[in-house]
């Protein structure tokens, strides 16, 4: 889909800043962005911060991708996230046999942590690794706040296992714009995870929440089998990854702009015992998923339920750059697509026809 709007200018990057220090508090505001009278548990944080399809214009280069990316707050890297698992909570909650939708959001920033630490406030979304033998040469090369590798990809090239056994979400064509844009890397590395939990289910047999830990595994490894033998594996990231989702769970840092980092002592307690324990008695599945959602309404950019005034408002200011839209594809009222002025007039006049004005 071609999306025609304008680019403001780019966004200073940041200096990236070494060390770290105690679960900080980064960025601005730590004041919940999401309405909180919200039943978070069906409904979802709501995208506060209105991302798109993508987070970028889809004409910008790869330098501007990256500045925006860059500029993110460790909170606006959370709720980029949990843009994504709203999307996609039903196949979550059914293939990862967790209920406890915060739960699932305290997953992902544990491995946006044991990652890259959600940006530690220095460089929001914009982290790459296993570069430097050029674009997609190297089946580590990867981006973004879960660190996606290339090989998540369609059409990745060299002989990389196809990941296409999670039909159930779009799975994005390799590209540098697709690679390098921080909603598409996270909806990407989602994928990639629920690639695994296939596997640890269907092909090595895991049950409760060895399919999670195993498919993590598999996210770092790119095996899911079990091996005792090894418990490093284990220890060193999955069994890290879910210690420091406890934290961000136990803790209260959700929504906030605080972090913490890999072996951080804030997170000692839930390394106790089995640290999967606050996971609970999951029962992940490859059940056939079935949403319970009505079918987009015409014109619902803002993705509310409802056409109203509000879409005309967030069309327009999209086309003038203030904003994305959470489903453009409702918005592309002539069938071109493209998102132009001419939709905007289009919705204008459905406003009319509907007796909304």
């Amino acid at each position: 889909m071609k999306i025609t709007r304008m680019i403001c200018g780019l966004l200073t990057s940041a200096v990236l800043i070494a060390g770290q220090v105690s679960a900080i508090s980064a960025g601005a505001s730590d004041s919940i962005a999401h309405d909180p009278s919200r039943d978070v548990q069906t409904e979802g944080v709501g995208n506060p911060f209105n991302y798109g399809d993508r987070n970028t214009p889809e004409n910008a280069s790869i330098e501007e991708i990256r500045a925006i990316n860059h500029e993110m707050t460790t909170q606006e890297v959370k709720y980029a996230l949990y843009k994504e698992i709203d999307e996609h909570w039903d196949l979550l909650r059914v293939r990862l046999g967790q209920p406890d939708r915060e739960k699932v959001y305290a997953l992902f920033l544990g491995i946006g942590t044991r990652e890259s630490t959600l940006g530690s406030g220095q460089f929001g979304a914009d982290l790459e690794t296993a570069y430097s033998q050029g674009f997609a040469e190297s089946s580590a090369h990867a981006y973004g706040t879960l660190q996606t590798a290339v090989t998540a990809f369609a059409n990745a090239g060299h002989d990389y296992m196809p990941e296409d056994n999670v039909p159930e979400m779009y799975q994005y064509d390799l590209t540098k714009e697709n690679f390098y844009d921080a909603i598409i890397s996270n909806h990407m590395g989602i994928r990639k995870i629920l690639h695994f939990v296939e596997i640890a289910i269907n092909n090595d047999g895991l049950t409760g929440y060895q399919v999670v830990r195993g498919a993590l595994k598999g996210h770092n490894t790119g095996w899911v089998t079990y091996t005792p033998e090894n418990e490093g594996y284990y220890k060193d990231y999955p069994d890290e990854i879910i210690a420091l989702a406890a934290w961000y769970y136990e803790e209260g840092h959700l929504y906030d702009n605080q972090f913490t980092w890999t072996n951080a002592e804030a997170a000692n307690q839930y390394r106790q015992g089995n640290p999967w324990d606050w996971w609970g008695g999951v029962e992940p599945s490859m059940a056939e998923i079935t949403s319970g959602q009505s079918d987009p309404v015409e014109g619902d950019v803002n993705a509310d339920g409802t056409f109203n005034v509000a879409d005309v408002v967030a069309m327009q200011g999209f086309i003038l750059s203030m904003n994305s839209l959470a489903d453009w594809s409702v918005g592309d009222l002539d069938g071109s697509d493209d998102i132009t002025v001419l939709d905007l007039a289009l919705m204008r006049q459905l406003l009319v026809k509907q007796g909304l004005v």
